[in-house]
């Protein structure tokens, strides 16, 4: 039994771990030369006072975000007693994160209160997550909105998972990718849809289009679209062009190569010199194979299977694949790791767990050494080290992928036969 198998202890604990960093880092930031506070930060509380400002929050050079992040961050530019407001919220964001997820394992998965609880710490219990909140990363709240459409589909909320996922594809691009997985397991069996036209048996084409698209689906594709749009428009009109270009269309061309795990690291670098314009431009197809695993072939083979563990699956394709890999990029997936862990070979195979656990850490250890002799020490090390590093950050990352996937779909296999008599 964990030492924090206990509710109400368990997340104490984990406010508590967040307090004593939140605290630690205002100390780091004052002493040392070395500032614990993250730069995106800054950046996000640099466009908070630009807004408090009546101006753009794009007037801040590199925010790529949605306004409402810049808004929601107003209060840090009140005075420097505040300026820690954001760090505070996103921590926050943290816990309430974990508390879904419990939810989402006790009601949705019938599991029991102390195994839930065990498995919602990998989130609350997470010094890494913890770390980069308290930094002032804001993926604490894009964790609270993924887990909450979760749970909102699995307790058949059909238009606020809608809503939900709308605002989550709106604060970050990338959790569109969970409307066809969503969409495909939102079947007339699975919501109990008891309409005329859920009952229709016909098996013709035409009748089974019209099967597909049961109230559930509708409902869902028309109210995630609409609040997608609606914010949309409504930063448009007040932003114009720069909100378009700097939170979608940037995404589209960046070139970022610092802090950045992804094996592309190297071309972005080459791409980004005066005569980056000759050089052959791969990393701009990146999104090729990266869309196809994420937004259609694991969507598609598992998520009516196991929807939880298909976006877990989707997450860690689209992180893995992407052309810019960061260190926050890693809480995507990692909050969906409760619902995948009970049926995980990482675990039923304890030194496979291991393996993987000491190989991603150590692929982690590798590039960041190779990245401080290269921003610190002014050493060039992008071949053969940090292009190395990053070769087996991916190979070790597509080979726990591929776990994820087989166990998923063995799972679902496993759970048939269960049923037959």
């Amino acid at each position: 039994m964990l030492p924090f198998s206990n509710i109400y202890f368990t997340f104490l604990a984990a406010a508590l771990l967040r307090i004593v960093l939140f605290f630690y880092g205002l100390w780091q930031d004052a002493y040392s030369p070395i500032k614990y506070t993250d730069i995106d930060y800054f950046v996000f509380t640099d466009a908070a006072r630009f807004v408090s400002r009546n101006l753009s929050p794009y007037d801040r050079d590199t925010y790529r975000y949605t306004p409402l992040l810049a808004w929601f961050l107003l209060p840090a530019t009140w005075s420097k007693l505040w300026f820690s407001w954001g760090k505070a919220v996103f921590a926050t964001g943290d816990i309430i994160a974990g508390w879904l997820i419990l939810l989402v394992l006790r009601f949705s998965s019938g599991m029991s209160k102390e195994r839930a609880l065990k498995l919602a710490s990998i989130w609350l219990l997470n010094p890494m997550v913890a770390v980069i909140s308290t930094r002032g990363s804001s993926e604490g709240l894009l964790g609270v909105m993924v887990v909450a459409l979760l749970w909102a589909v699995t307790r058949k909320k059909i238009k606020l998972a809608g809503i939900l996922l709308g605002l989550a594809v709106h604060f970050k691009i990338y959790p569109f990718i969970y409307a066809i997985s969503i969409l495909w397991w939102l079947d007339q069996d699975r919501v109990g849809d008891s309409s005329p036209q859920s009952t229709n048996t016909e098996t013709t084409i035409s009748g089974n289009i019209i099967k597909f698209f049961n109230p559930a689906r509708r409902t869902l594709a028309i109210t995630s679209f609409s609040t997608f749009a609606a914010l949309n428009l409504l930063m448009f009109s007040i932003y114009g062009r720069p909100f378009v270009q700097h939170t979608y269309l940037h995404h589209v061309t960046r070139i970022d190569h610092r802090h950045n795990f992804s094996p592309y690291n190297t071309l972005l670098y080459l791409s980004s010199s005066p005569s980056g314009d000759s050089v052959l431009r791969l990393e701009s197809i990146a999104f090729i194979p990266q869309l196809f695993l994420s937004a259609i072939a694991i969507p598609l083979a598992l998520a009516k299977k196991d929807l939880a563990s298909t976006l877990l699956a989707q997450t860690f394709a689209f992180v893995t694949f992407n052309k810019v890999c960061t260190s926050q990029y890693f809480l995507w997936y990692i909050v969906l790791l409760p619902f995948y862990i009970p049926k995980s070979s990482f675990v039923a195979r304890p030194a496979m767990g291991i393996c993987a656990a000491f190989s991603w850490v150590l692929g982690q250890a590798w590039w960041l050494q190779q990245g401080y002799r290269l921003e610190f020490l002014g050493e060039s090390t992008f071949v053969p080290g940090l292009w190395l590093s990053s070769i087996f950050f991916f190979l070790m990352n597509v080979w726990i992928l591929g776990t994820i996937v087989t166990d998923v779909s063995q799972s679902a296999a496993r759970n048939i036969w269960k049923k037959v008599p």
